[in-house]
Formats: C-alpha cells, sequence, structure tokens
C-alpha cells in the first residue's frame, strides 16, 4: 500500500496514520515501518514511531525558523525529491533505498504547496522554487514509479478545526484560527488539481477515530494492490486456521 493522507491541521491526518499504519499490519501485515512527516516547518525530523528521537528539540525548531525563505524552500524541495526517488517504490529493494515495502505519507507536496506560501515566504508563483511546479514534478514522477498510490484528503468542519484547536492546541501550531477556512479550502483546491487518479476524501467532522477507520478501510478497496489482496487473504487463513486449533 502506497498512501498519502492531507488536510488542514487539527483535521486528524496523525491520529488516523497511526491506525493505518497498526490497521495494515494486522489485516495484511503491511510493513510500513514508520510514516513520513517532514512538511509542516519547523517539524521536519524524525520518523513516528521508530525515530522519534530525531525530532527536533525546541531551541533546533527556533534555529530552522530562523533561516531565510530561501534556504526553507530548498530544505523542504530536496525532501520531497528525496521521498519520490525510484528507489523507494521498487518492489523488493525498498529497503536499499532505506525504505519499506509500504509508503505511509502525510502531507507531502500536497502539504508544502499549501503552507509555504502562507506561512513561510516560498513557494507562491513567480518565487524561486514555486510549488505548483515542482507539485506536477512530484506527482508525475510518483506516477511513472508507484502509479498505486493513493491520496486521501481529510477535511472537517471550520467550527470543529477551531474547537480542536481551543481543546488540545499543538506546540508550534502551524495554522492560525483566523485562516481555516482558507486554508482548508486550499487543500481542496491542490487535491481537485492533483494529477493522482486514485483518491477520495474523508470529513471527520463528527466521526471518531474508529469510525473513520473504517470508512477509510471501505474506500481503500478498490485501489488495493493485488499484493494487498493476496497478503488479506494469507492473514485471514492464518487466523481462521487458528481458530480452528482453539
Amino acid at each position: 500500500m502506497r498512501i498519502l493522507l492531507v488536510g488542514c491541521e487539527y483535521v486528524g491526518t496523525t491520529t488516523l496514520a497511526k491506525e493505518i499504519y497498526r490497521w495494515g499490519a494486522e489485516e495484511m501485515g503491511a510493513d510500513f515501518g514508520l510514516f513520513h512527516d517532514h512538511w509542516k516547518i519547523p517539524n521536519v525530523t524524525g520518523h513516528w514511531p521508530i525515530d522519534t528521537d530525531s525530532f527536533m528539540s525546541q531551541a533546533e525548531q527556533e534555529g530552522l525558523l530562523a533561516l531565510a525563505p530561501k534556504v526553507k524552500e530548498q530544505m523542504q524541495r530536496h525532501s520531497l525529491y528525496y521521498h519520490i526517488q525510484p528507489g523507494a517504490f521498487r518492489k523488493g529493494h525498498e529497503e536499499e533505498q532505506g525504505f519499506y515495502s509500504d509508503y505511509l505519507a502525510i502531507g507531502m507536496h500536497v502539504e508544502d504547496s499549501v503552507y509555504g506560501p502562507l506561512y513561510f515566504n516560498y513557494g507562491a508563483d513567480g518565487q524561486p522554487g514555486a510549488r505548483s511546479i515542482v507539485k506536477k514534478t512530484v506527482e508525475r514522477a510518483l506516477l511513472e514509479v508507484a502509479p498505486d498510490f493513493v491520496l486521501v484528503l481529510m477535511e472537517a468542519s471550520p467550527a470543529s478545526i477551531r474547537s480542536r484547536m481551543k481543546a488540545s492546541p499543538h506546540p508550534r501550531q502551524i495554522v492560525r484560527e483566523a485562516d481555516v477556512e482558507h486554508v482548508s479550502s486550499r487543500f481542496r483546491e491542490e487535491y481537485e488539481r492533483s494529477a493522482i487518479p486514485n483518491r477520495f476524501s474523508l470529513d471527520t467532522t463528527s466521526a471518531g477515530v474508529d469510525e473513520t477507520l473504517a470508512e477509510f478501510a471501505e474506500k481503500i478497496e478498490p485501489f488495493l494492490s493485488a499484493d494487498d489482496v493476496r497478503r488479506r487473504e494469507r492473514r485471514l487463513t492464518i487466523r481462521q486456521l487458528k481458530e480452528r486449533k482453539q
């Protein structure tokens, strides 16, 4: 499985990613290994759950935020290109490039296209590294080496997002309360403009984690690869055999 979750901060992308990580392992023995979430500056290092020691300290985050926009732009663009190298998706050889057989990411080029121009002064049309161009480059590369990639847009009502902001504020929150409608609209725009054909959306306004995961599992079904289906069938057979022995 190759999955990219995108959406405005507080819609639940990280929460769902952790559930997909668990669900994929249980249902079909998926080996995500970790998930990639490096595109909300200054949270650009480390991987959940195996590389949390690499997360930046507050002082390190302050130093990153002080960098010039052109440095932030180059850093994020290079990170994006690293994460779409062909070796990351070459079946049976992913680990040679430091990746895993299954791929789970949050944000990537879509998130960078929204947040870069709005909050970090890079990536707008007319600036170096315009994200309207970078996004096309990333998606063209993805579709060449990973045509089964699935794009999932997560949304929630502005009132729900603001409520979550107040109830459980994030350290280093990116999205300003006044910007919720605009940011949500921008994610929808980038989703609709995406060249990735395999895609669907989820609304978490009133859905709990279990309900959202169940909807995800239902909607991902048409996009599962033949290998995913075989792995799931093997997993089911093993479970059935164990139940009979008991």
